[in-house]
């Protein structure tokens, strides 16, 4: 099978105003995807708040209409809403134009089968070879149309709430809601506060600009202080498309996806309702694979990235899995990732437990991790290097069962990432260093 050129493994993402994430070539890519569809097909296109969302959602929209297919525009909308939008629309495919937790000038587009999965491979291969041709602009009577689906905030809001129990109540509950000024600004505070939690809203501001900017999943400083501040039961963050959660506790302590997917895991095993296992990445935290391991839960570890993830929940038929990024993956509710519905199911969990955030975590410590990155040139050279395999080798047989180490080469940047893990921090911190040195010489 051919190489994708653009496609990564979560669509296609760069600079706005670089190639390919060009006006010209989103109008082909659009047009192309219409190609594949076939005349009389339907698309629904959503966006976050990034101001070059307007420019890529007309360019689509030209795209498709001039392959015959008709465009469903529900404005800007978290990625997952996407997903059930393409299903419950009964559209033929879902567009989302985000570059998820990137900043301003930064966008990407990746589209959503039928189903509300991600395109397969071939799929998405046959779109790149249609790039290569002419774009053809079908007979006038054969133009795709563009509608507007004014009510479709109001839908999502509505599925997400049906996921939460009727017998339950959010009432009593003080949260406060980080919308990262991206694409849940208008979703996520009613979604909670229409279950009767007290919400205090931050990062509900978008401008175009100021999306994942010093908030949202990927910074939650701003959070932690305001959950201090209010005296909060918690806080949810989001990033800026949606797909993401991660929580902070009353104190103000960071809850990561791995905490959030052990949390999980842990209540629907008492509930028995975990039907499986869980799956994780090479970054998911030891300390779950440990505690599952002694309740009898099934583990798989996979590549870093939520694709995989879900690769193994299907190849394994479980509905739970996730990455320590927030990427918390619930498939008896959505298809995709969903960091509103994922919330609710935590929140349902502590809820149903009687149990706080705070005391989850304190009675559930994560193994500290040492990170270190390292800049390099030739990174696939380094990692074949058989001093650094020998390095690499003396510290797991110092470490034995109480640890474990991760190297990789950085998918997005010339760095290979060092990762120690131990349940002593001083263990963690040393080895990572004794190996990240020995990368630093090899360099």
């Amino acid at each position: 099978m051919n190489e994708r050129r653009y496609f990564g493994t979560d669509g296609i993402r760069g600079t706005v105003g670089q190639f390919p994430i060009t006006p010209e070539f989103v109008l082909k890519l659009g047009w192309a995807l219409g190609q594949v569809l076939g005349n009389n097909g339907k698309v629904v296109i959503g966006k976050d708040t990034r101001i070059s969302g307007y420019m890529f959602e007309s360019v689509l929209e030209a795209g498709l209409t001039a392959a015959g297919v008709d465009s469903l525009l529900v404005g800007p909308m978290p990625t997952p809403a996407i997903a059930y939008l393409t299903r419950t629309l009964r559209a033929d495919a879902g567009i989302v134009i985000s570059a998820s937790h990137n900043p301003y000038h930064d966008n990407g587009i990746k589209f959503f089968a039928a189903d509300g999965t991600k395109f397969p491979d071939e799929v998405e291969l046959e779109i790149e070879l249609l790039l290569d041709k002419d774009m053809v602009t079908l007979d006038s009577k054969q133009l795709g149309k563009a509608f507007r689906i004014s009510d479709a905030a109001a839908r999502y809001i509505e599925f997400c709430k049906a996921s939460f129990p009727n017998n339950l109540s959010l009432k009593g509950q003080k949260l406060v809601v980080d919308c990262a000024h991206g694409a849940t600004y208008h979703i996520a505070p009613y979604v909670f506060r229409e279950l009767g939690a007290e919400v205090i809203e931050i990062g509900n501001k978008p401008d175009g600009l100021n999306i994942n900017l010093e908030c949202g999943a990927t910074d939650t400083e701003a959070l932690s202080q305001k959950v201090i501040k209010e005296q909060a039961d918690l806080g949810v963050a989001f990033d800026g498309d949606g797909d993401r959660v991660m929580m902070v506790d009353s104190q103000g302590r960071l809850v990561n996806g791995d905490q959030l997917i052990w949390l999980l895991a842990k209540y629907l095993q008492d509930n028995k309702r975990l039907n499986g296992g869980v799956a994780g990445t090479q970054m998911t935290n030891m300390a779950l694979e440990v505690d599952f391991e002694q309740h009898g839960i099934p583990f798989v570890r996979t590549k870093v990235g939520d694709r995989y993830v879900m690769q193994a929940l299907k190849e394994h038929q479980w509905k739970l899995g996730g990455e320590s990024s927030g990427h918390v993956i619930c498939l008896d509710y959505n298809s995709t990732g969903d960091g509103i519905i994922s919330a609710l199911q935590l929140l349902k969990a502590l809820s149903s437990s009687q149990q706080t955030l705070q005391q989850f975590v304190d009675e559930h410590p994560l193994f500290p991790q040492t990170l270190i990155n390292v800049r390099v040139k030739n990174a696939d050279k380094i990692l074949q290097s058989d001093t650094l395999k020998n390095v690499i080798a003396e510290v797991e047989k110092e470490l034995k069962d109480s640890g474990r180490v991760l190297i990789r080469k950085s998918g997005t940047e010339p760095l290979i990432r060092v990762m120690v893990e131990a349940r002593d921090k001083d263990l963690a911190d040393k080895f990572a260093e004794k190996i990240a040195g020995e990368v630093e010489q090899l360099v």
